[in-house]
């Protein structure tokens, strides 16, 4: 009687509690994935018009979740630039959509005018210097392309630039 009674109770509580942590699962309104084609496109035609100037650069394209998609070393480009375009690339992708920038270069302004800002340049692969563009898709930063290795971010952020305005029009609007 008394197990009978403890299951009744049992049975009882679970079927009112809450589901448990773990069934819960996160969602995402929107998650895209650039193709590998367009991503490969674009970090190549960044490496070209660096190239074009003279500068040894590599491109990194990050995914939505900060991944590495494509990471593309020019000819000649030092072991370092694969380090800054892919920080670069994450800036954007990870804090762009939250602060409203499309470029590792407006995070650079930002901590030059605002006094809690430089904080963010200290967060784990965060770069505060111009360099990297987003890839937007139906109004969404959805990838982000980092170049590294020029004689200075603007130089990096016009190549990036370029990358992104390359396979653009191929984008969901």
């Amino acid at each position: 009687m008394k197990t009978t009674v403890a299951l009744s109770a049992l049975c009882a509580a679970m079927a009112f509690s809450p589901p448990a942590l773990s069934d819960t699962r996160p969602t995402s309104a929107y998650h895209y994935v650039l193709p590998l084609n367009l991503a490969l496109e674009a970090a190549t035609e960044a490496v070209r018009v660096c190239g074009l100037q003279g500068y040894r650069v590599t491109a990194t394209v990050v995914d939505m979740d900060g991944i590495p998609e494509v990471v593309l070393r020019g000819d000649g480009a030092t072991v370092h630039t694969r380090e800054s375009s892919f920080q670069k690339a994450y800036t954007v992708i990870t804090l762009g959509p939250e602060f409203s920038f499309d470029t590792s270069g407006a995070l650079f302004e930002l901590v030059k005018t605002n006094p809690y800002a430089p904080r963010l340049a200290q967060v784990r692969n965060v770069m505060a210097l111009p360099g990297a563009v987003a890839f937007r898709a139906d109004g969404a930063i959805v990838a982000a392309l980092g170049v590294g290795g020029a004689p200075g971010g603007d130089k990096d952020e016009v190549c990036a630039r370029a990358g992104v305005a390359k396979v653009a029009s191929r984008l969901p609007r």
